[in-house]
């Protein structure tokens, strides 16, 4: 029975866990633009109307309505988009290269989770640089600083963040409320600031500055960077509550940019400009607006770490990634999940990424192109699913907002040699990891010794008719039934070993993302059966319960190990991931005490 929820507690839980990133741009955005160009009236305006349409068109647009609108059982993400879209075409070579752009999205998502926590954080410590006396501040105690805060907020994952998550809403109601307030104040001393409001004064912008203008796109798209969480995270609250939290955000936000240009019509002199707008309203609640915000930007950075956690456990159930150790940090929600290997790499990167750069200006030159390659390739397969769908008008919708992400994405290009060929870096530790897991998977599935099933089950029925059986039941894990891996049949005929029953357990993954059943397949043969286990892509699956809802009781558990032998590197470079990865069996939660691995050795 679903649970009714109020729209108000829908809408809290969305502020906390979906708009923190976003939530936080103002920190950055319309300072970092400032530090390229002058602070004139008509570069105000000009930049001001392109925020405001930026997210207008990327995220109410492109998100809100577009990819929302494409969803698998109330799920999105970019797996997602791949599953819809798979589902419609027939050419292997068109899937496996629907395949690799998921790879790429993927793994620029995850480098995009390294460069949030460390923008984020790093631009809100900046602001007590204003508080009098911390003037001085020198940037390697700022780095410091945000690196202890860094450190605690991935030191705390492992306990789980549920409790930490219902203050998440309240906190960020404060910090939308507080930029709205401060935006309006703002406005009410240059009123005219409101001009950027008409879109044309965002296309003269780029009209009257050419190759400048184009080059400032890279740092405008900061206002959309968190928008692709709206589609991400439709999962955990269901699109409805997103949208209408989105409206929310979307005025608080275009209060503080409006609020923003108008400070800089009257002081064009701000370095930072943001909290030099809050300092000059109201310099009695400027140290609580500056813990507030660095509250936002842990909170935005929390968002992301989860998100971290949600598309490596979805990379892993669909088998693009290792099996990397998971650990479950709620009884209650299977869906609090945690793991180590992802938490301290990105800790890690982070802290290196705040040492590298230091300043969250020069940090965002390495920020934006990781979204913007997200974005291109979002649209790209929304195009594609509304073509194939026949729905034209929304194709077309789809193209335009594509051919902006391009542009974004063509603006960003220019990061590269400024410090956004570590963006790309980052993405690659991920996109080779599933390139060379993926490929290594497929070689040694075609190494692997198979016996055909008529072939096997004439062999067992000979054995199991004349050979001593073991009291009890035996379970073996298999990929397919209709080829029997090399472990079973060294097992049964090879080694003797027979069980009085003996049942093959399948676990296949569905396309959509949720939902678990398990059932018995026709026998095979007497003392022979099948079990199958169908499980969505985003289920935390404890077989051993679904055993035990289906009667069985088994005394060991049979499942096959590798032992690769290899001169070739690259394969070597496969062998010491799966050697130091947990083996598929523990990601599925089986008893461990009946688990016996049986050892092939392959060459590759």
């Amino acid at each position: 029975m679903t649970e009714k929820r109020s729209p108000i507690t829908g809408i809290i839980k969305a502020l906390g866990l979906v708009f923190g990133d976003i939530g936080t741009s103002p920190i950055y955005t319309v300072t970092v633009v400032f530090l390229l160009l002058a602070s004139s009236h008509d570069n105000i305006l000009g930049v001001l109307s392109l925020i405001i349409w930026t997210m207008v068109s990327l995220v109410t647009v492109q998100y809100g309505l577009l990819a929302m609108s494409l969803s698998r059982r109330g799920e999105g993400g970019t797996i997602v988009l791949r599953e819809i879209l798979g589902a419609s075409l027939k050419s292997k070579k068109t899937l496996g290269f629907i395949s690799l752009l998921t790879f790429v999205g993927v793994s620029l998502l995850i480098g995009d989770g390294v460069i949030t926590p460390a923008i984020s954080i790093l631009s809100a410590v900046e602001g007590s640089l204003l508080i009098p006396g911390l003037e001085g501040l020198s940037k390697t105690s700022i780095v410091l600083i945000a690196g202890i805060i860094a450190i605690g907020l991935f030191a705390v994952q492992s306990k789980g963040t549920e409790r930490m998550a219902g203050a998440f809403g309240p906190i960020m109601i404060v910090w939308f409320t507080s930029l709205a307030v401060y935006g309006v104040l703002s406005i009410a001393e240059a009123p005219r600031i409101l001009y950027a409001l008409n879109p044309y004064l965002g296309i003269r912008f780029l009209y009257e500055n050419g190759m400048k203008g184009f080059i400032t796109l890279g740092e405008i798209i900061l206002c959309a960077t968190g928008g692709e969480a709206l589609y991400a995270d439709m999962g955990h609250l269901g699109g409805k509550p997103i949208r209408q939290a989105w409206g929310v955000v979307f005025v608080a936000l275009v209060l503080n940019y409006l609020g923003q240009g108008a400070f800089l019509l009257q002081h064009p002199e701000t370095k930072n400009v943001l909290f030099g707008m809050v300092f000059h309203s109201s310099r009695g609640l400027y140290i609580p607006f500056l813990l507030l915000s660095i509250a936002a930007t842990v909170i935005a950075s929390q968002a992301m770490i989860s998100g971290m956690y949600s598309i490596v456990y979805q990379g892993i159930t669909t088998r693009i990634m290792p099996m990397f150790k998971v650990d479950y940090t709620s009884v209650e929600r299977k869906s609090q999940i945690y793991l180590a290997s992802v938490n301290w790499f990105l800790l890690v990167s982070v802290l290196f990424i705040m040492m590298e750069f230091q300043e969250s200006s020069r940090l965002a030159a390495a920020y934006g192109l990781a979204v913007t390659g997200t974005m291109t390739l979002t649209g790209v397969m929304m195009v594609w699913i509304f073509y194939l769908k026949k729905k034209p008008v929304l194709a077309l919708v789809a193209l335009f907002v594509t051919v902006v992400d391009i542009m974004y994405l063509g603006a960003n290009l220019y990061k590269i040699p400024h410090g956004g060929y570590w963006s790309i870096i980052l993405a690659l530790i991920p996109f080779g990891t599933i390139i060379l897991y993926t490929k290594g998977q497929k070689k040694l599935y075609k190494m692997m010794e198979f016996m055909p099933l008529e072939e096997f089950l004439h062999k067992y029925r000979r054995v199991y008719a004349t050979n001593a059986k073991v009291n009890g039941t035996a379970l073996f894990l298999l990929k397919d039934v209709n080829e029997i891996p090399f472990y079973i049949t060294q097992t049964m005929f090879y080694h003797g070993i027979l069980y009085e029953d003996n049942i093959f357990v399948s676990i296949i993954k569905r396309d959509d993302p949720y939902g678990i059943t398990g059932f018995f397949r026709p026998d095979l043969a007497e003392g022979l059966r099948v079990f199958e286990v169908q499980m969505g892509y985003m289920e935390v699956v404890d077989v051993e319960e679904i055993l035990r809802e289906a009667g069985i009781e088994e005394r060991t558990v049979f499942y096959g190990l590798e032992d690769i032998v290899t001169t070739n590197p690259v394969w070597k470079a496969f062998y010491f991931i799966k050697r130091n990865t947990p083996p598929f069996i523990n990601f599925y939660k089986f008893p461990p005490k009946k688990l016996h691995g049986v050892l092939t050795k392959v060459g590759m």
